[in-house]
């Protein structure tokens, strides 16, 4: 089986270990705008515990990111080194192409490269998004409402365009296994045409990957714009938490915007994990 769950079933401790160093970062990279208010606070109170404190902080998530990344390439190219003579292999005893195989063996990078740099990005933003709207309600409640609802809407987006979703990323998929067979015949004509099927599919991706940014996007410049307002109306009077809320609404938008790019990764999975099994 290749899917993203079978691999790391195979390969979980490995992959664990990774992950639990991705999770202490996010958490680590938390908590910078809490610590940057306290820095303020303690500025303008004359004192410096704020400064050590940030100071700490950045010295601890540099380590651990270096760990991480630095363990990272080694894991995920070994599994790699595993798993795409096995594809190749079992591709053979069913005697497909040489054209689908060369296609779906890129696609199986698809996977490891998934893991490698998306995934740690993917926990970084789900660990942002519960962390900072569990510190955001306890700083400002109305503004906590209004980051919910922003998620809400993104939620709602992929889930009336996943189908749709789908089935372009099989059409795309469907046309790229074809590309060694026309780039064999030698038919310029034929090698135009597939190349303009393959740009035509890609169209329909991006042009759906922008309408569902175009919605999301109108609800983040609502939250973006109201945050403040309610933060001042609220009454708030210390900098500090001022400073750190509006750091972590700007965080929690980064997180949401990001979430489009993820979504779109896991439904091509999805899509190339039903092809290779």
């Amino acid at each position: 089986m290749f899917s993203l769950s079978a691999l790391f079933r195979r390969f979980k401790w490995r992959i664990s270990l990774t992950v639990v160093l991705v999770l202490l970062e996010s958490v680590l990279e938390i908590l910078y705008p809490l610590c940057i208010g306290l820095a303020i606070n303690s500025l303008l109170d004359g004192g410096h515990q704020g400064l050590l404190l940030l100071a700490g902080l950045g010295v601890a998530s540099t380590v651990v990111g270096s760990l991480r990344r630095f363990y990272d390439t080694r894991i995920y190219s070994g599994i790699y080194r595993s798993i795409a003579p096995e594809m190749v292999a079992r591709e053979r005893e069913r005697h497909n192409s040489v054209s689908q195989i060369s296609a779906r063996a890129g696609l199986l990078t698809e996977f490891v490269e998934f893991l490698e740099n998306s995934l740690p990005e993917l926990i970084a933003a789900l660990v942002s998004l519960v962390g900072v709207l569990v510190i955001v309600a306890a700083l400002n409640t109305d503004v906590f409402f209004a980051c919910l609802a922003v998620l809400l809407v993104a939620a709602l987006t992929y889930v009336l365009t996943g189908r749709l979703n789908f089935r372009l990323n099989a059409g795309y998929n469907n046309e790229l296994e074809r590309q060694v067979w026309s780039l064999e015949r030698g038919d310029a004509a034929l090698v135009q045409d597939h190349f303009k099927r393959l740009m035509r599919w890609n169209i329909r991706l991006s042009d759906l990957e922008t309408a569902n940014y175009f919605v999301i996007f109108l609800a983040i410049v609502a939250l973006f714009v109201y945050a403040p307002f309610s933060a001042v109306d609220s009454g708030v009077t210390d900098y500090g938490l001022v400073f750190s809320l509006l750091m972590y609404v700007f965080s929690y938008i980064e997180s949401v915007a990001n979430l489009p790019l993820f979504v779109q990764q896991l439904i091509r999975l999805k899509e190339i994990s039903v092809r290779l099994n």
